[in-house]
């Protein structure tokens, strides 16, 4: 299945949840927001959310610095 992540084409499989896909991106799911369809993705139900065909999600990592 084809989804838009950050503006660009990715091929999935099906049924990936937006934790496994964080997850399979190497990212930490605790430092991440996702928006999906243009709305946020609640933290809480990161592993119940499947993406499905066509899906446009933008993931943003919090870095800390100073």
């Amino acid at each position: 299945m084809r989804i838009t992540l950050n503006g660009e084409t990715h091929e999935v499989k099906d049924g990936l949840s937006v934790l496994a896909l964080v997850l399979t991106l190497e990212l930490d799911p605790k430092r991440v927001a996702v928006e999906r369809n243009m709305e946020i993705v609640p933290k809480s139900v990161h592993g119940d959310t499947i993406l499905v065909d066509g899906d446009a999600l933008e993931i943003v990592e919090f870095v800390g610095g100073g």
